[in-house]
């Protein structure tokens, strides 16, 4: 089994946020590979599914971004397993917007909800970094992570998440590389 947890905040307020995109893909990917009906489970909400032969569980935690780790620990401790069977899906700052990108480890870069979950179970574990872009400077961060897609943004939105869902089977038998090309390949036919 794995654990793909998407990074967000809980609420209607920030459905449409960027730093919601993490949630979005969870959301994609079990409505294209008909996963279980969404239930409350580890602080969050989980959903249960089959990725090609791969057992899935989509975990968003519902604790806000800041405690997002509580949440991610909670459920590998339930089920008993180690920092390599986690992919996070995380809005990424340091790269161009809805660009894909996957990296073993490493820091959290200023992303709370990654430094949440180093805290409470480490750092090793499998990110899928979704750009965002940035804003050019410091002080516009906050805005644009917590700011809305733009309407002009959204058919671009909708493509990656498609494209991250479509091509989630390399994900799963841990082909990250195909993983990141098919993507690429898709998002240029686009």
């Amino acid at each position: 089994m794995q654990i793909w947890t998407g990074l967000g905040n809980p609420g209607p307020s920030y459905a449409l946020h960027r730093h919601n995109v993490g949630f979005m893909v969870c959301d994609v990917i079990a409505d294209m590979y008909n996963f279980g009906a969404e239930q409350k489970k580890f602080q969050g909400w989980v959903r249960e599914g089959r990725i090609g032969a791969s057992k899935i569980l989509l975990l968003k935690p519902a604790t806000f971004m800041n405690e997002s780790g509580r949440s991610v620990g909670e459920a590998l401790r339930f089920y008993k397993l180690e920092t390599d069977a986690l992919t996070v899906f995380h809005d990424e700052l340091d790269l161009a917007p809805f660009k894909v990108k996957v990296k073993q480890g490493g820091g959290h870069a200023g992303h709370n909800g990654l430094r949440s979950i180093d805290q409470h179970i480490g750092a090793e574990f499998r990110r899928v970094r979704i750009g965002i872009g940035h804003p050019g400077h410091k002080e516009a961060v906050n805005g644009h992570v917590l700011g809305n897609y733009a309407k002009a943004e959204r058919d671009d939105l909708v493509e990656m998440l498609g494209a991250v869902a479509a091509e989630s089977e390399w994900l799963a038998q841990g082909n990250a590389p195909r993983f990141m090309s098919e993507i690429a390949l898709r998002q240029q036919a686009e």
